[in-house]
């Protein structure tokens, strides 16, 4: 996902491990700028999706090779708190005057997970409630923490030395990678730079960042007796380089290496923007987030949010619900269980309800008497 791209020597303050990403060379027909509006009070028609976003970022491309200017938005200070504004803002990405668009980062990906299977049962199977074949997955709700509320990641970002050439970084917290960011330009992300801040993370995220306060520096390869010239140090910088982009790539093998499926959420011009989920095997790393893809295959822009071991496994037991038609018996027999172990194993994950009570009753008897 990203080979066009450069991974420079990773910097490390308290738990945080901020890789650079640089690009040799941009496009200048596509540029990433930070919406001035203060906020957003969103709610999607004929759904109960309500949220307060506290930024968007506004794509402008054009569909010749003529250069676009920067939008120049850059975010000066962090907002704990705002008004949430009287206007209700009704698309996650929606287009503005000439070749402009709005979108909410991460909410896009954030919804199109939410919405994983929403519809419910397509078979109305007789251990399914009314609840479930009537109203489907609503409410379905996941929780996530403000960038801001990340203890250190304020300061890791203000300490930060900007590349010549960065288009983006990968966040990790305690080496585990929390994030991707990626923009067109590298003007665009030295603008967007701060706004990592209002990104939402996933709980196993904060929760690295209180338990592991601080990480082992980048180690420098060579012996100091061993530098006699500068020839030398320029082989031994050459060699740190060269291993701590290895380092990123090698911790980064969850999000890059692993097979996304994705949705066109909007074509602007010659670009895709995209929203993706990756596999949800709950033995794997999982990521879900967005993108922009140019037509000749490069990124130029990614978002990424790390799903926690939880979260991969609800989304993976409704992806296995909708595989086999919702039947349980279906899933049973694929993975040598009883219809009870299975009922109650997606009891224990929050779907109780979507199951008749005397049927969850009965598994559980029949469990207790089997052990």
């Amino acid at each position: 996902m990203l080979n066009d791209l450069i991974l420079a020597p990773s910097q490390v303050c308290g738990a945080f491990r901020l890789v650079p990403l640089l690009r040799p060379t941009f496009r200048t027909d596509l540029r990433l700028g930070l919406s001035k509006e203060s906020g957003y009070a969103v709610r999607l028609p004929g759904a109960v999706y309500t949220s307060y976003i506290p930024h968007a970022l506004v794509l402008e491309w054009a569909d010749s090779s003529a250069p676009v200017a920067s939008l120049g938005a850059q975010l000066n200070k962090v907002r704990t708190q705002s008004a949430v504004p009287a206007g209700v803002f009704h698309r996650m990405a929606k287009r503005q005057d000439g070749r402009r668009l709005r979108f909410l980062p991460l909410h896009l990906a954030m919804e199109g997970l939410l919405a994983l299977h929403f519809g419910g049962p397509t078979v109305q199977w007789g251990y399914f409630s009314r609840e479930a074949i009537s109203r489907g997955m609503s409410p379905r709700v996941e929780r996530s923490v403000a960038g801001w509320a990340l203890e250190g990641f304020d300061e890791a970002l203000r300490v930060f030395e900007i590349h010549e050439g960065q288009v983006g970084v990968l966040v990790f917290v305690a080496d585990a990678l929390a994030t991707a960011f990626v923009t067109p330009h590298p003007d665009d992300y030295r603008a967007l730079h701060d706004s990592l801040l209002q990104d939402f993370f996933g709980e196993l995220i904060w929760q690295y960042a209180v338990m592991y306060p601080s990480l082992p520096p980048c180690d420098f390869p060579a012996r100091p007796e061993s530098i006699r010239t500068l020839t030398d140090l320029r082989a031994a910088v050459e060699l740190m380089r060269q291993e701590w982009a290895a380092f990123g790539r090698t911790a980064s093998i969850g999000l890059l290496d692993v097979p996304v499926t994705a949705e066109t959420v909007y074509e602007a011009g010659p670009f895709r923007l995209e929203r993706f989920i990756g596999s949800l095997n709950p033995s794997d790393e999982n990521h879900i987030g967005e993108r922009i893809v140019a037509p000749d295959g490069s990124l130029q822009y990614l978002k990424t949010y790390r799903l926690s071991a939880a979260q991969t496994r609800r989304a993976y037991l409704l992806k296995q619900l909708a595989d086999h038609d919702w039947n349980l018996e279906s899933i049973a027999k694929k993975y040598n269980l009883t219809t009870n172990d299975v009922l109650l194993q997606y009891e224990r994950n929050g779907y109780g309800w979507l199951f008749h009570q005397h049927v969850t009753d009965a598994a559980r008897a029949y469990c207790r008497k089997k052990s």
